[in-house]
């Protein structure tokens, strides 16, 4: 065994604790991973059980309190003022989602309901009509984030200027400014079932379970064994 360590050279020596040590971080990498998604998993579950929301304009603006939780809300939809989030893509084919402004009953405050989705039309010139019931209601959903992008481009949270309005990203911030009244960072998804809604099929929670993270560790793991072995394994070759 001394000889076989004798044989080592510094570089290898080097080579090999620099190969080790990325292996086991990444394994260890992976076991953080797995805890972070059985917090979020337990996270989650304690929101979808804790009970409809009652949303009101003093409700607090966010969306980690809220998200993933039943929605219930009163007031008017803004009709005359919707938003549509171009490129959305539904069982293949390309579309809209329909943002409407649902100003909330008693207040100056709104907040965003995305009835669904709308398909584009051939010529992209010509928008859908958007027909909406204007009269005091109440929508039940649930509350998520907006749609997002995987690439962001400059400009892309500008809305064009006539209504509908259509915007490729969502900032609250921005619309809120051009519909003259405050927003909600975050949107309601309506319910299937409700009336003034499009296609509906909102997704669920789909993120990679804890068990998988726990499969690469191990994974890991076993390449830093096959690798410690294959190392040590040459190195006796060469000294025999």
């Amino acid at each position: 065994m001394t000889k076989l360590f004798k044989k080592i050279t510094w570089p290898a020596l080097i080579f090999f604790v620099l190969v080790l040590s990325l292996l086991i971080s990444l394994g260890f990498w992976q076991l953080g991973r797995a805890e972070q998604k059985r917090a979020f998993l337990l996270q989650q579950q304690q929101l979808l059980t804790a009970g409809e929301v009652l949303l009101n304009a003093n409700a607090a603006d966010d969306i980690s309190l809220w998200q993933y939780r039943p929605v219930r809300v009163t007031g008017h939809y803004a009709g005359e003022r919707q938003f549509l989030i171009d490129n959305q893509h539904v069982k293949g084919k390309v579309g809209y989602f329909v943002l409407t402004p649902l100003r909330i009953e008693g207040s100056d405050k709104a907040i965003l309901v995305n009835r669904g989705w709308v398909p584009l039309n051939v010529d992209r010139s010509i928008l859908p009509a958007l027909p909406v019931n204007s009269d005091t209601l109440t929508v039940t959903g649930r509350i998520n984030h907006f749609p997002s992008v995987g690439v962001k481009l400059a400009g892309a949270e500008i809305p064009t200027a006539t209504w509908p309005s259509v915007v490729q990203v969502v900032d609250a911030s921005v619309l809120a400014g051009k519909l003259g009244f405050s927003l909600f960072s975050f949107q309601i998804e309506l319910d299937p079932d409700k009336p003034d809604g499009y296609l509906r099929d909102w997704q669920s929670i789909t993120i990679m379970p804890p068990e998988k993270h726990i499969a690469y560790a191990v994974q890991w793991f076993g390449l830093a064994l096959t690798f410690s072995l294959l190392f040590f394994w040459l190195t006796y070759k060469k000294t025999s």
